[in-house]
């Protein structure tokens, strides 16, 4: 029965990375676990439809940040901070980089608009990389970094999602943890990405590109810049109201559900935004945040068949006998394994309910603590977000920075954020789960 998990774990990794639709890949992964191990096909779709609701909480969540972020770009308020960076800057190359890092963390906690930021704040500023030359690979690093390292590390807007599942899901496996501790598990695989984040603008990329010099390949972004002066007006206010009130919501309560639906009604209450615009900002922001919904949805399903079918057991006994005693080497693996799944997936939030059922019992059955499984579940769930192809937070930088063709997506933004992110996490997230 121990195959059952591998060969459906593999089998959802190579349907990824030959671009099949990820959700698709994998309800046709959980299906095909559920027919190794024996059961009818009616019965394998009963239990994957039946578990999806693990995932629900996550999944509205995510519906109702993407309307969130929708509202707050409709009001055009970070058009000011588009151009108060361009009067700034005037040629401080790391001050920049720095505070490009610096807001996509916002995105992610303070206002969790996600990558729905990045059409409007890197196009405007291309024009002045190229004036200063500077190499477009540490912007998308910047980007990256700010995109990933707050859900990492911080219980705020998205980070509150990626570990209250870390959470739950250890919790649903039968191992007791708060939220507390795993913010605290976390802290050491982040300090790696800071590392990384330093090393790229500090060593790798600190020598000037010039990209006159540069053919455009491949077809242009269609984003279109706007470069009407900003005014603060009324509506921006009101925005900012809804924004802190949505955050202040959050910390309290520890529900992102309640922090995102707080802030978007008072977008509508305080009329930042028209009420008659409410369909359309749904519409968009379900377009932008719905399939990561379904996916969170989907991968809930997958993991319960795995457990429920017995084979996550077998897969415990197996390892356990073969790599008995030999924690290192069980951590590495179990790492490697993590960064396999999310690199074919694109996203660390779906990969973690299917992890979560795989990590608990083995790393339990190695003699970890209930802090190193917490490291390992959530290290390894974030591994291969950045650098994967698939990743939301490597499309979304691309999708900035190649506005005039000039960017690749794999050499230019995949390569270079797993080179800086993937291995310092896999280095600090392992060495974390043999101190603690």
């Amino acid at each position: 029965m121990a195959f059952v998990v591998i060969a459906s774990v593999l089998l959802m990794v190579i349907l990824s990375l030959l671009k099949v639709n990820v959700l698709v890949a994998i309800v046709i992964s959980g299906l095909s676990a559920g027919l190794m191990s024996g059961l009818s096909l009616g019965d394998t779709v009963s239990m994957f439809v039946e578990n999806m609701g693990g995932s629900a909480n996550t999944a509205l969540s995510y519906i109702l940040l993407g309307g969130f972020a929708v509202a707050i770009s409709y009001t055009g308020i970070t058009k000011g901070l588009v151009q108060f960076l361009r009067k700034a800057v005037k040629g401080k190359r790391v001050f920049m980089l720095v505070a490009i890092a610096l807001i996509a963390s916002l995105s992610q906690n303070a206002v969790p608009v996600h990558i729905a930021f990045v059409p409007i704040l890197i196009p405007p500023l291309i024009a002045l990389f190229d004036k200063m030359q500077m190499d477009r690979r540490a912007v998308a690093t910047s980007l990256v970094f700010g995109l990933k390292a707050p859900y990492v590390v911080l219980p705020v807007g998205f980070g509150l999602i990626f570990q209250g599942i870390i959470r739950d899901n250890m919790q649903e496996n039968g191992l007791e943890f708060t939220l507390t501790e795993v913010t605290q598990a976390m802290l050491i695989p982040g300090l790696g990405m800071v590392v990384g984040l330093l090393f790229a603008i500090f060593v790798t990329y600190r020598k000037k590109r010039d990209y006159s010099q540069i053919q455009p390949s491949g077809a242009p972004s269609t984003i279109e810049v706007d470069d009407e002066p900003f005014q603060f007006e009324r509506k921006h206010f009101m925005t900012l109201i809804a924004i802190v009130a949505a955050l202040a919501v959050q910390i309290i309560t520890e529900e992102m559900v309640l922090g995102a639906l707080t802030g978007l009604l008072l977008m509508f209450i305080l009329v930042a935004v028209p009420f008659r615009q409410g369909e359309e900002v749904m519409s968009k922001g379900i377009g932008m945040m719905g399939m990561i919904a379904f996916i969170m949805l989907a991968a809930s399903g997958f993991g319960e068949v795995l457990k429920q079918t017995g084979s996550v057991e077998a897969l415990v006994n197996a390892s356990s006998n073969l790599l008995k005693g030999n924690q290192a080497l069980i951590a590495l693996i179990l790492l490697l394994v993590g960064l396999l799944i999310t690199m074919g997936i694109g996203t660390s939030f779906g990969t973690i309910p299917i992890i979560a059922a795989l990590y608990v019992p083995i790393a339990t059955a190695a003699g970890f603590s209930p802090m190193a499984i917490a490291v390992l579940i959530g290290t390894a769930g974030a591994l291969g977000d950045a650098g994967s192809p698939a990743s939301d937070s490597t499309l979304g930088a691309t999708a900035g920075l190649n506005v005039d063709g000039k960017h690749n997506h794999i050499w230019d933004t995949c390569v270079p954020t797993f080179i800086h992110f993937n291995i310092p996490l896999l280095i600090f997230g392992w060495a974390a789960s043999l101190i603690l």
